[in-house]
């Protein structure tokens, strides 16, 4: 299991990929058109009707560009609208299912949610390697959980981000297996190529669309 920690800026959006695939196919187009009027044969030129047809399909692809170009803007303006109404979220506290960072001594919240036929929950802890580095029954129910950050060994782990997975047991069997929520500063909001997302500690990104809470950060 590889765990995602940094930022990286996308090179492309899908909006502007797929107007620099369009532009590309309008110019080749337009190329092709006009060399097929230059080589035609002069005793047997090019009817009306097929080359209406052709300035209709060429009037179809520089349309099908403008609509595009238009799209992506109106793409961008709704990312912009986004992260305007979300301002208000950073400093604060988002409760979501995502790789969680931690600093070598401050625990982590957690929020597990064990399956409701579970007699047993137990928390799995992978490293950046997907290595599994813990593995801690928790209490039934859905209270906050405060994680240590101790292996298997109760040995504090190293500073780093870690993937946390929660296990339902029914007996010895286990009946469902998820991400474990947890809280996680929000230290900025940004637009991404998947949408706006949230940048919470340790460079840990995740969209806003999986927080589901909002909380101020409890006082120490």
């Amino acid at each position: 299991m590889d765990v995602s920690t940094s930022y990286q800026t996308p090179v492309k959006t899908t909006a502007s990929a797929d107007k620099q695939k369009n532009d590309k196919n309008y110019d080749t187009f337009l190329k092709m058109m006009t060399t097929q009027i230059k080589n035609q044969d002069p005793l047997n030129p090019m009817s009306a009707d097929q080359l209406a047809v052709q300035l209709a399909t060429f009037s179809g692809v520089e349309q099908q560009t403008k609509t595009n170009d238009l799209l992506a803007q109106l793409l961008g303006q709704n990312a912009l609208s986004g992260m305007g109404q979300m301002v208000g979220w950073v400093g604060k506290e988002a409760r979501i299912a995502a790789p969680a960072y931690f600093d070598g001594a401050t625990p982590v919240t957690l929020s597990p949610n064990p399956a409701q036929a579970a007699n047993r929950a137990v928390l799995v802890v992978a490293d950046q390697n997907g290595k599994e580095v813990s593995r801690t029954e928790l209490p039934l129910g859905s209270a906050d959980y405060d994680w240590q950050g101790r292996d298997s060994q109760g040995k504090a782990l190293p500073k780093g981000v870690y993937a946390l997975t929660l296990e339902s047991w029914q007996g010895d069997k286990v009946i469902d297996t998820s991400p474990v929520e947890y809280y996680g500063k929000i230290s900025e909001i940004r637009s991404t190529a998947d949408g706006v997302a949230a940048l919470l500690p340790g460079g840990v990104e995740a969209l806003v669309a999986g927080v589901t809470a909002i909380r101020e950060k409890p006082a120490s």
